[in-house]
């Protein structure tokens, strides 16, 4: 169980207030998605939906970077 989940409406991390998902989720994600890349990114895209309806201030371009971009 992490402490890293986000810390809505802001989407930071609970665990050390960085932009969610923090390096270390990102890590944590990774790890438990090992054999799974495909749904970790749908996941992931689902969470770019949710955070362009909280974040609206924020360009996609850097919403999109920060969920799906790591992913490579």
């Amino acid at each position: 169980m992490t402490t890293r989940g986000p810390v809505l409406p802001i989407w930071s991390c609970g665990g050390c207030d960085a932009p969610w998902p923090c390096r270390t989720r990102q890590r944590e994600l990774r790890a438990e998605f090992d054999d799974a890349p495909i749904p970790l990114a749908l996941d992931l895209g689902a969470q770019l939906v949710r955070v362009t309806e909280d974040l609206t201030w924020v360009p996609a371009g850097a919403l999109h970077r920060r969920f799906l971009g790591w992913l490579r």
